[in-house]
């Protein structure tokens, strides 16, 4: 029979069992624990949003040492060394029955996260003297400074960078081997790729392939490097950061006609090598340079690609806060890496930014003030000031004419129409009665102020007057000016600056404390001499400062990304604590002392970079390193991805031999399935496609409209231009396959590289040796390499198919081959050469780089 306890007993045995069910829960870690690694983060994820520097629930503050050992209202909540009396721990760990945070302020504490803030207090509660920003800038690897790394020494193999030194030497740690070096076929069209967005052609990998020289490479990147394509490859790449497009936004989304100049400025400052921290300062700030150019003014477009709201009943003030708010964002993402708009409605939960540094960055571009500039070429301005003078002396004239005629001629005029009135003993039917009144008196008892409304009144009335003043006022209507696409959007600051308040919570309309433009603790400060409040130009050029441990590692870490598909930092948008730590620290330092020792130079960053022999390494995955090191952090091979939306265009139309070379000018609108753009507000974004050449520019010039994208683009995963964006996503849809067999762009390709393929393989071989010669060059043309046998023997195959059902199905074979005829082939042999090329573009070889 079972034993009965008495009531007592088992009450007791109950609250013995729930007991040791909280130890257990709770138990404390043996560890010692550290305040900044252990304890803060706990803090800043549930207890500051309540009992931080917004504000104090409860008289209690965590976020300051004195205070949250003073303790609240209800008295000290941390005991040192006594965690059982200690109420913060009571609390956290809803001991006697309430507990925090309440579950519709946050999420309950972990029982790991218990267990260490227990700890934590029994081993003392040890919380350094300085304040919470000194202590995470003190430990941060991404706060320290910049250290100059001395390359590991590596005798056993070849170093053809020193970053080669650091990668090797990380591999033999982890007892993995590099992979071998890329054939020169597949690096020539690497570095075509990476550097310029466009695939070598069959004469430059012959000629790279067959060169002897030891220093090939170095020549072959410097050639590149040289192109005025770099631009236009990097320059897309920066303008994803920038968030710029062609419209603005929002539901009317209406065009920006000369938005265009600020993406010509970037291209052209890259091919240029302007070094980065003035490429970083005239974007910036470049209308607060001293004497600033047309060109430096340009470069502050930067700040006029937000999103512009032009709907009927809007708010100004808000957009122009939303414009402000992603200005600041912007800057934290592209140079400091940081997630800063975590900061704009509270303290950052992870990362030592406090709402009132979030606002103090904001207060500088608090001020800006939008303005659309003149920005013509050098033969434009002077041909317009000579149009102008030109104008005016003209205007002069017409100035003159009237004049005279008002001093000399009306004056008669209008007393012979007064002697009329009065001699017909009446006013004109419809005249003003104030000007009835007037003609009755005689004119010495007129007024000054009656007569000259009378004189006013007449002249509308006198046809010779009115045809010199019409003549004068058409011909001011036509003042030279630039056409729109010559205009430029920049920004300039307001005379007054404007008062900067916290938004509390983030709402505008809840202003708090005052504020002043300032930078953020955790970094070293920027030195203002004159007492003056800081503006763009101070920001900027903090920025770049020496000491500025951040811009440097971040702008290579992107660049290092660009290369490899994955940065030393995977987060490069958050080099905070909640991002991922280098996989490399030696070597983003060392690019990082390197990059700005040499003038802050991009190319000779991408250099270094693709002159090394970790770059130069085969991208073929390994069966040890799929288990080992799927995501290629060990940089044991280069990485295989296909290349972005636009270069996939381009490399189409490259190989196609339709691609426009043309560098620059106004956006252009290519063919694009018809009635997409109707989806828009009431047809705001009408496509009316570009005829010529301008069917055939690069992608980077298509016009992108953000409510309705070039739906290409959008398909292979370009950004929307909503927001910056630092690294772009990678979709892998049926979708995307449709789009290189089906979309006209693609399709137009198709039978332009038939054609080319027939043209440069003509006549004059065996009708075997024809074929077999054109499908070489097809596969060359697209693949980038020589082919082996069997590949040709299958694209052979194929058009031999094609071939059979072109003949038997003469209009499909129209459709396919077009309405233009060329040379050395047939209806149906080009029809069939098409449709070989539009596998070959298809293929997975076509759109990646390897």
């Amino acid at each position: 029979m079972p034993r009965h306890f008495p009531l007592r007993t088992s009450l007791s045995l109950l609250l013995c069992c729930a007991a040791i069910c909280t130890a257990t829960a709770y138990a404390a870690e043996p560890k010692a624990i550290d305040f900044v690694d252990d304890v803060l983060p706990i803090l800043q994820k549930h207890c500051f949003s309540c009992h931080g520097e917004e504000k104090a629930e409860s008289g209690l503050r965590l976020d300051q040492k004195k205070r949250a050992f003073a303790g609240g209202d209800s008295g000290t909540v941390i005991t040192p060394g006594k965690s059982a009396e200690s109420r913060l721990i009571q609390l956290v760990a809803g001991q006697d029955g309430e507990i925090m945070p309440p579950a519709d302020k946050g999420e309950r504490l972990a029982a790991k996260e218990v267990a260490l803030l227990r700890t934590w207090v029994d081993q003392g509660a040890n919380w350094p003297d300085q304040s919470l920003a000194q202590l995470q800038a003190a430990r941060h690897w991404s706060l320290q400074p910049i250290r100059s790394p001395v390359p590991p020494t590596n005798a056993a193999q070849k170093l053809q960078q020193p970053i080669d030194a650091f990668v090797l030497a990380r591999l033999e740690k982890e007892k993995i081997r590099p992979a071998a070096a890329a054939d020169r076929a597949t690096l020539i069209r690497r570095l075509s790729l990476d550097l310029l967005g466009l695939p070598p052609t069959p004469a430059e990998v012959d000629a790279f392939t067959s060169d002897p020289r030891p220093d090939a490479v170095e020549q072959l990147v410097d050639r590149l490097l040289a192109s005025p394509h770099y631009g236009e490859r990097w320059g897309r790449h920066w303008l994803d950061q920038a968030r710029y497009a062609d419209s603005d936004g929002y539901e009317k989304d209406k065009p920006r006609p000369f938005a265009y100049r600020y993406r010509d400025w970037v291209i052209g400052a890259l091919n240029a090598d302007m070094p980065f921290d003035q490429f970083t300062v005239e974007q910036l700030a470049g209308d607060l340079l001293p004497h600033a150019t047309i060109e430096q003014k340009i470069a502050t477009g930067l700040h006029r690609n937000t999103l512009h709201n032009t709907e009927g009943g809007i708010d100004p003030e808000e957009d122009r806060v939303k414009k402000t708010v992603d200005r600041t964002n912007t800057l934290g993402a592209v140079w400091l890496g940081l997630t800063l708009g975590c900061a704009q409605c509270h303290s950052h939960k992870y990362d030592p930014i406090s709402q009132r540094e979030y606002f103090s960055l904001y207060a500088l571009f608090n001020n800006i003030q939008e303005h659309d500039l003149e920005a013509p070429t050098a033969d434009e301005a002077a041909k317009l000031v000579a149009d102008r003078e030109t104008h005016a002396k003209k205007t002069e004239e017409l100035k003159a004419a009237l004049t005279a005629y008002e001093q000399n001629l009306q004056p008669a005029v209008l007393e012979a129409w007064e002697k009329t009135i009065e001699t017909n003993g009446k006013s004109p039917e419809g005249t003003p009665p104030k000007i009835a009144k007037t003609l009755k008196k005689a004119a010495a008892d007129r007024k000054p102020a009656e007569q000259a409304e009378l004189e006013k009144h007449h002249r509308l009335l006198d046809a010779e007057w009115t045809k010199l003043n019409k003549s004068l006022t058409d011909h001011q209507a036509k003042t030279p000016k630039l056409p729109p696409e010559r205009m430029a959007q920049t920004v300039t600051e307001l005379a007054k600056p404007r008062e900067t308040k916290l938004h509390q919570r983030g709402d505008f309309l809840s202003p708090g404390d005052l504020v002043t433009p300032g930078t953020l603790a955790v970094l070293p400060t920027y030195p203002i001499f004159d007492n003056r409040a800081m503006n763009r130009l101070d920001l900027a050029q903090w920025l770049v400062a020496a000491e500025n441990p951040l811009t440097a590692r971040v702008t290579v870490n992107r660049i290092w990304q660009q290369h490899f598909g994955r940065g030393l930092v995977a987060t490069s948008d958050d080099f905070g604590r909640q991002g991922e730590k280098p996989t490399h620290p030696e070597v983003l330092d060392w690019l990082a002392d390197d990059f700005r020792s040499r003038g802050w130079s991009l190319k000779q960053l991408h250099r270094r970079i693709v002159t090394s022999a970790t770059y130069q390494q085969s991208s073929a995955v390994r069966s040890e390193l799929r288990t080992r090191d799927p995501d290629n952090e060990l940089l044991a091979r280069q990485s295989r991805r296909r290349v972005e939306a636009e270069i996939l265009r381009d490399v189409a139309l490259a190989t196609s031999g339709t691609l426009a070379a043309k560098i620059g000018g106004p956006s252009v609108r290519p063919p694009q399935p018809a009635d997409y753009a109707s989806v828009t507000y009431a047809g705001s974004a009408k496509w009316v496609e570009s005829k010529g050449a301008d069917r055939y520019r690069r992608g980077l010039y298509t016009f992108f409209q953000r409510t309705s994208p070039y739906p290409m683009l959008a398909t292979f995963d370009a950004p929307d231009s909503t927001e910056c964006a630092v690294k772009r996503q990678t979709s892998n849809t049926p979708i995307q396959s449709l789009t290189l067999w089906n979309d006209v762009v693609f399709f137009e390709a198709a039978q332009q590289l038939a054609r080319r393929v027939v043209r440069e393989v003509p006549l004059g071989m065996s009708a075997e040796q024809t074929i077999r010669a054109r499908a070489t060059h097809a596969l060359r043309l697209c693949v980038g390499r020589t082919p082996s046998q069997a590949e040709i023997d299958d694209v052979i195959s194929l058009y031999q198919d094609q071939l059979q059902l072109a003949g038997a199905n003469s209009a499909a074979a129209q459709a396919v081959a077009g309405s233009t005829p060329v040379e050395n082939a047939t209806l149906s042999e080009l029809a069939a050469w098409v449709n070989v090329s539009r596998t070959l573009m298809n293929l997975d070889e076509f759109v990646t780089r390897e």
